[in-house]
C-alpha cells in the first residue's frame, strides 16, 4: 500500500499517548505501515558499553507509531487530509502533486 506520508513531513499525532504533538517524520516503512516521527512515543533503552556509546546506560529513543494514528499538517498548523493531483509539466512528463484538503495548497 503507497502511504501520503513522506520522510521529511511535518506531521500531528491524532490518537495515542502523544495526541496533538507536531513533529517530523524521520523514517517510512511502507511494509509494517509504520512511521517514526521526531520527539513523538519516546521509549528508554538500556544500552552496553560501545564505541559510539563509551558509557552505556539508559538512552532514550523514538518508537515507530502506526501512520493511522499520525495526519499531515498543512500550512496553517492544522491537521488535513491529502489529495493527489496528476498533471503533466513542461516536459510532458507526468508530475504527481499532493494538496492539502483544507487548504487547497500544495503540501
Amino acid at each position: 500500500m503507497k502511504l501520503k506520508i513522506k520522510k521529511g513531513d511535518t506531521v500531528m499525532v491524532i490518537a495515542g499517548n502523544s495526541k496533538g504533538t507536531v513533529g517530523r517524520v524521520l523514517v517510512v516503512d511502507p511494509k509494517s505501515q509504520r512511521v517514526l516521527v521526531e520527539g513523538v512515543n519516546m521509549r528508554t533503552k538500556a544500552m552496553r558499553p560501545s564505541q559510539q556509546f563509551p558509557n552505556g546506560g539508559l538512552m532514550k529513543r523514538e518508537a515507530s507509531i502506526h501512520y493511522s494514528n499520525v495526519q499531515l499538517v498543512d500550512g496553517k498548523n492544522k491537521p488535513t487530509r491529502v489529495r493527489t493531483e496528476v498533471s503533466e509539466n513542461a516536459d510532458g512528463k507526468r508530475v504527481t502533486k499532493r494538496i492539502a484538503k483544507t487548504t487547497n495548497e500544495e503540501v
